[in-house]
Formats: C-alpha cells, sequence, structure tokens
C-alpha cells in the first residue's frame, strides 16, 4: 500500500459521478449525486473509491485520516476562466468608473487592458511570477485546484511568450493545475487601432506558431467585440490557432451582440465565454455545437452590468461552467465561492446548478474532465472540504469563505482554512 488517506463522515460527499464523458446539460447538471455520510479513499494521489463511510471505513485502512463530520466534502473547485498573469492593478479606473467614466471609454484613452499591458511588459519574469504566485496561493484558499491561465497583456511575441512561460513556471512549482490560452488578441496596440491589420498578422503568423511550437498553450482565445476585434478577424485568428493544434476559446458578446456565440459554435470553439449579450441564436447555435458557456457573473458585477441570461442558456441545452475572469480591470477577485453566489442570485441558477458549473463542467470548459471535476476512480485526488452543514449554505451565505481543507493530488495543501 503506498501513501494513502482515508476521508470519512462527510455530513455530504458530493461526487459529480457520471459527467466525466460530456458535460452536464439541463437536468443533469442538478444531478450531484450527493452521498450522505460519505467516505472517500485516497492512494498515491489518486482517488480509489467513492461511497458510505461505513462501506469505505471497513474496505480500507489509511496512512493518514481526515474526519469530515458536520462538513461537505466536494471535488476541488476549477475556475476555467483567468488572467492569472499579470502586473499591476487598476484602483485608479476604478474610481473613475464610480464617477461616470465607461470600461470602453477608459480602455480607448489608453487604460484598460492597455494599462495592464503596460505593467506585464515592464515586469520581469521573476515579478510576473511573485505577483502570480500570490493569487495562486489564494486561489488554493478558497478552494480551487485548477485555474485556466491566459496571456494577452504582452501584445508583443516577446512579452506574451514572457506571460506564457510565467504560467509554465508555476504549473511546474505550484501545486495547483495551471492550464494554458495563449490570448495574443485580447487587444489591439494603442499605435495601432487605426490599421490593426499588421498586427493581427503577427499574432497569426508569429505569435501562434510559437506559442504552439513550444508547447505553451492549449487553448487560442481571442477578444471579440466592437472596437477591439471583429468577427471575421477573429474567425481568421482561431482558425489559424486550430491549425497548429491550439483549440478555440472566445470571449463573446460581453459588451454588445456581435455573433460571437454564433462564430464560436462556427469554429468549434470548446467554449464561449461571457455572453451578456448573446442572442437567441447564438445561444441555439452553442447548444447544437456542443459549446460550453462560460460564465463570468463577477464581470458584470464588477461592471455594474446586466447579467449574462444562465437560466435561458441552461433550459436551452447549453452546458453552463462558471469562473471569476480573475484581472485586475474588470474582475478583481479570485473567490469563485462568491462567484457562484452570484449564479445564484443574480443569474437564476440552482445551488445544484453553480456546484456542477465550478466542478465538471468547468473541468470539461479546458479539457480536464478525464482528471478532475468528479470523485471518481483514478481521477486525481483533488476536493475540497467545506465547513458548512450542506451545499445548500454554500450559494446561501454569500460573501464568505467556507473553505476548510484543500487536498490536491491527495496532499492536504490548507488545513483549517491556513496553507499548510
Amino acid at each position: 500500500m503506498g501513501d494513502s488517506l482515508l476521508i470519512k463522515n462527510a455530513a455530504q460527499l458530493i461526487t459529480m459521478k457520471g459527467h466525466s464523458d460530456k458535460p452536464a446539460v439541463r437536468s443533469a447538471m442538478s444531478d450531484l449525486d450527493v452521498i450522505e455520510n460519505g467516505a472517500v479513499y485516497i492512494e498515491e494521489g489518486k482517488i480509489f473509491e467513492a461511497g458510505p463511510s461505513e462501506e469505505i471505513c471497513a474496505k480500507y485502512e489509511a496512512d493518514k485520516q481526515i474526519d469530515a463530520s458536520g462538513k461537505v466534502v466536494t471535488p476541488g473547485l476549477i475556475d476555467p476562466h483567468t488572467h492569472l498573469v499579470h502586473a499591476g492593478t487598476r484602483e485608479n479606473e476604478y474610481a473613475m468608473r464610480l464617477k461616470g467614466k465607461t470600461y470602453m471609454e477608459i480602455m480607448e484613452a489608453g487604460g484598460g487592458i492597455h494599462a495592464t499591458t503596460r505593467a506585464t511588459q515592464e515586469a520581469s519574469h521573476e515579478e510576473l511570477y511573485e505577483q502570480s504566485k500570490k493569487r495562486l496561493n489564494k486561489f488554493l484558499l478558497h478552494g480551487v485546484t485548477t485555474v485556466e491561465a491566459k496571456s494577452g497583456y504582452g501584445l508583443t511575441l516577446e512579452h506574451e511568450m514572457k506571460q506564457l512561460e510565467v504560467a509554465k513556471k508555476l504549473n511546474e512549482d505550484h501545486p495547483v493545475d495551471i492550464i494554458s490560452t495563449f490570448m495574443g488578441a485580447h487587444a489591439i496596440p494603442m499605435a495601432e487601432k487605426e490599421n490593426p491589420e499588421p498586427f493581427i498578422d503577427r499574432v497569426i503568423n508569429e505569435m501562434i506558431p510559437k506559442a504552439a511550437e513550444q508547447k505553451l498553450a492549449v487553448f487560442n482565445d481571442v477578444f471579440c467585440e466592437r472596437g477591439v476585434f471583429t468577427p471575421d478577424q477573429s474567425k481568421r485568428i482561431l482558425e489559424a490557432g486550430k491549425e497548429h493544434g491550439l483549440i478555440p476559446k472566445i470571449h463573446a458578446d460581453e459588451i454588445e451582440p456581435y455573433a460571437g456565440a454564433e462564430l464560436a459554435a462556427s469554429v468549434g470553439a470548446i467554449s464561449a465565454d461571457h455572453l451578456l449579450k448573446a442572442s437567441e441564436q447564438g445561444i441555439k447555435d452553442m447548444a447544437e455545437a456542443g459549446v460550453i458557456g462560460v460564465l463570468l457573473p463577477g464581470t458584470a458585477f464588477f461592471l455594474m452590468a446586466e447579467f449574462a441570461h444562465a437560466r435561458k442558456m441552461i433550459d436551452a441545452g447549453v452546458a453552463v461552467a462558471l469562473s471569476t475572469d480573475a484581472n485586475p480591470g474588470s474582475s478583481p477577485t479570485i473567490s469563485l465561492p462568491f462567484i457562484m453566489n452570484l449564479g445564484c442570485l443574480k443569474m437564476g441558477m440552482t445551488p445544484e446548478e453553480v456546484i456542477t458549473a465550478t466542478t465538471i463542467n468547468a473541468a470539461h470548459a479546458i479539457g480536464q474532465a478525464k482528471e478532475a471535476g468528479s470523485l471518481e476512480a483514478g481521477k486525481k485526488a483533488d476536493l475540497t472540504i467545506f465547513d458548512v452543514p450542506n451545499y445548500l449554505t454554500l450559494s446561501y451565505q454569500y460573501g464568505m469563505n467556507h473553505v476548510d481543507t484543500v487536498i490536491k493530488g491527495g496532499k492536504p495543501l490548507v488545513v483549517g482554512g491556513q496553507l499548510q
């Protein structure tokens, strides 16, 4: 017997069993497979078996045990859309918006993404690494064991690669798994605003091939929005990524309806993200094409915008995931539990649906459902233990961090709410 761990007596063990082959849609998003008084036996960093405590405890003896009496055990939370690696903050713009400036006005005047780009370009590899590591520790403290991380604050070959290299190094050094996305098409550099084609050419002919060749990214993302990249430009960028083996993702229909959801379906994107203004047709197309809708209610909350219509998407058959969109401009948070609150309170989702959206569906949105997102035999032993009596409390008490213990690859990394 190798290094083994037994978690027992959980008031509720949420396994998310049965959704690893395809994302949960419609009523399946409410199917959590809850075991009352549950236990999980872990060996050598993998889940060996989950079931009722009486049964599991009778079958296995472990090197270590954790008594989860009165607590809820879930798969480790997964955040499928973050801008983890960046430098600097933008609280000055927050103050400007509270005085009446819009997000797009600030961006067009050289702020917004451009401000973070300047800070990120000026930061050394080491400075970027240290700032991002600090954020990653905070994700872990909030129950997150896997994050997606985008580039996009470099906007030059050198600095985009620097962001991706920092993400790669963090993935090697830090216990949280990082899945990287190349997002050179996050904004058009200020100097090329009037003639973006040369920049788009560099993204397609220089940056995408390099990111793919060096295996620095799995996905290729683009900000499809009026004033940023048109649907036609976005399609060219996403198709170029596909030619180099990068799977398409898209920032779609965030500020206004712009056919982003439709484009996601037509290029076979794994996910379309934001979708605050997605059209009825776009939602229908996504459901038919199996594109996951990654919704980011923290962004709508922070920008004081209308929220995405999660209820409409779920009812239409779109698999929905939730994410923080952690970034310095439009969603400066790393609290996925708070995002779960917003899913219920602002987007019409149920407590069951937000758990599905931050576990197995989030895993599918970043191609990790075979490894993570549910408590099933053979998967990584990534678990979060919440100090709540039942899972309803997670979405009922808002703005609170109920994380007691986080186990990553069979190792307790957060105990009693403290990093070990």
